[in-house]
């Protein structure tokens, strides 16, 4: 109760009943202030763990109808005089909140370290000097309603369809415009990379797969390819044009968590069989990939054995998605 509702239609309320009502008012408050104190103590501040030089931006987005926040990572010597003309490799990676720093990451996980893999690749000279453009996703479900452009019908059926069918549009229209009109990106697709994982994963596949003007390559790490009862499989089995190159990674138990068995009950699957049928969705997805029509990527898949579906894994995997993607000519596997 505040201070004016305790005063509110009281006519004459005696001095001494205020006074000791505010003398309470105030006794609570100092509590308060020491068990906050006493909190602050027990659980510091988070210590920002980004390596390097990290702009964070926000635009309104039209599309999404809200607004986004874009983490922009630049490479040391951006700012030199000599460079002002220079423009740089790309990699767009969604979720951009995990991608460098441990104290934005979702509740439960690790950062994807691309800071400290980009800087160190980029030292030991086995790719050239790059940006990485994180872009924020929603909060909570509102993240796999604007990643999705199919719901999972195992699990979904009664959700509303999502609207990840935009991302496309949000990225050629929106998104890209606005980072190069502040930052020296390259405006070469052949140059520009698309990456995340798990919804994320499957969202930037279904972006360069509608935009292979703006994205050459992609970096997928457990892409969710159960949406759309694999729909991504079936729109890929005939693909006229691919990215140039694509990164996969995914483990041999992808579900590997104590709830498993609980959640695949439903749906009538064991983990076992939903672990298998993942893996060997991957593998279609690539072979459907190396087969386009026009354009045969150089297509790079890892079978981590024993990895589950986290950021453990995907930050393990990720510098050898990035020297494959970035490191120059490679060869399919």
């Amino acid at each position: 109760m505040s201070v004016r509702k305790l005063f509110r239609s009281r006519g004459n309320v005696a001095m001494y009943t205020a006074r000791k009502t505010i003398e309470t008012i105030c006794f609570i408050v100092l509590v308060a202030a020491i068990l906050s104190a006493a909190a602050a103590v027990a659980e510091p501040e988070c210590k920002p763990t980004v390596v390097g030089n990290l702009h964070v931006e926000h635009f309104q987005s039209k599309i999404f109808d809200r607004t986004m926040t874009v983490r922009i990572w630049l490479p040391d010597g951006y700012d030199d005089a000599a460079e002002t003309a220079r423009k740089y490799p790309t990699l767009y990676m969604l979720d951009g909140q995990n991608a460098f720093d441990q104290c934005t990451t979702f509740k439960g996980e690790q950062e994807l370290q691309i800071d400290e893999t980009v800087t160190r690749l980029i030292a030991e000279h086995k790719i050239a000097t790059m940006i990485v453009v994180g872009v924020d996703s929603a909060h909570g479900e509102s993240r796999d309603y604007e990643y999705e452009a199919w719901k999972d019908p195992l699990t979904d059926a009664n959700q509303k369809e999502p609207d990840g069918k935009e991302l496309p549009l949000f990225f050629g229209s929106e998104l890209m415009p606005y980072v190069s009109s502040h930052y020296r990106v390259t405006d070469d697709a052949a140059h520009i990379g698309i990456g995340g994982t798990s919804v994320g994963a499957f969202a930037a596949l279904y972006v360069a797969l509608n935009r292979p003007d703006l994205f050459g390559l992609v970096l997928a790490e457990s892409p969710d390819l159960w949406l759309g009862n694999g729909q991504l499989l079936r729109d890929t089995t005939l693909l006229l044009r691919a990215p140039d190159r694509v990164a996969i990674g995914v483990g041999t138990t992808e579900y590997n968590f104590p709830q498993s068995k609980a959640y695949f009950a439903p749906l009538r699957l064991t983990k076992r069989e939903a672990e298998a049928a993942t893996v060997k969705m991957d593998q279609i997805l690539a072979s459907n990939l190396t087969n386009a029509f026009i354009k045969h990527p150089q297509v790079q898949l890892v079978i981590e054995p024993g990895a589950n579906h986290s950021a453990v894994f995907w930050s393990r995997r990720i510098p050898t998605a990035i020297l494959f993607l970035y490191g120059g000519p490679k060869t399919s596997h």
